[in-house]
């Protein structure tokens, strides 16, 4: 892979060579000379069928996931996101004990590795919300609780410059990578003012369906606003927003 330099920036095919945009800035390949139908027949490309077949499930597996938490990641995502829970989703399969390679899956995987996945890297959870809390989760009745610790905006929160309110988000999501269903709830505090005095939340509590026997994610997060005259703006877009998993159960 090499990087175009220059005025002129190429996209398409220009004999052997194929150019095109990435994250990364205007890239040049060469083109491979394997046809399709070689690699799914050969033999020789037997592993390459493996690593596709696997990375295809990992990839439906962080689709079903942004998926389900849509309500609350819409706002706090970067542009990597996706490339960089597939390759998270990737580890996790691969961690997979009990099938061959090429039919590891993501449910025998180690779903742990996603606890503190932030969906914004450009704002780390444990960065921005530096509050301690805990978490109860019933499997049976499907109730879910989260409890914030008494805290004080101006010293325990990381925020962009111009904030005057903010939001936490707090969301369950269960998730069957088999059937690619998901069931996903949510609340968040209200918005709240970012200043010195000390805020103490009502313990938020979510329920999913009793008796769920699929893996269930926690994601937390905080949205950031400014006040103009009564009126509450995202800043930045939701730049700094941040939301990331802070507990997987029930693998």
């Amino acid at each position: 892979m090499a990087r175009q330099v220059g005025l002129l920036k190429l996209v398409g095919t220009l004999g052997d060579i194929s150019f095109y945009k990435s994250f990364y800035g205007f890239l040049a390949r060469a083109k491979t000379g394997v046809d399709r139908q070689t690699i799914l027949r050969d033999p020789r490309f037997r592993r390459t069928r493996e690593n596709a077949s696997e990375f295809g499930r990992a990839a439906k597996a962080g689709k079903l996931l942004r998926d389900a938490i849509r309500p609350v990641l819409k706002n706090a995502k970067d542009s990597m996101t996706v490339q960089r829970l597939t390759q998270k989703m990737v580890k996790v399969l691969q961690a997979d004990p009990a099938n061959k390679r090429g039919k590891r899956t993501v449910t025998q995987g180690e779903l742990g590795l996603l606890k503190g996945f932030d969906f914004n890297i450009n704002a780390r959870l444990d960065n921005t919300l530096q509050i301690s809390f805990q978490t109860v989760i019933n499997p049976v009745s499907g109730i879910i609780l989260l409890t914030l610790n008494s805290f004080r905006p101006i010293t325990d929160i990381k925020v962009p410059t111009g904030t005057t309110h903010f939001k936490i988000l707090f969301g369950a999501a269960a998730l069957n990578f088999e059937t690619i269903k998901f069931l996903f709830s949510h609340k968040d505090s209200g918005i709240l003012s970012y200043d010195g005095n000390a805020v103490s939340i009502d313990t938020i509590f979510i329920k999913l369906s009793p008796n769920l026997s699929w893996p269930i994610f926690l994601v937390l997060g905080i949205e950031f606003y400014q006040e103009v005259n009564g009126a509450y703006y995202s800043l930045e877009d939701g730049a700094f927003n941040a939301l990331g998993i802070i507990e997987v159960v029930g693998q």
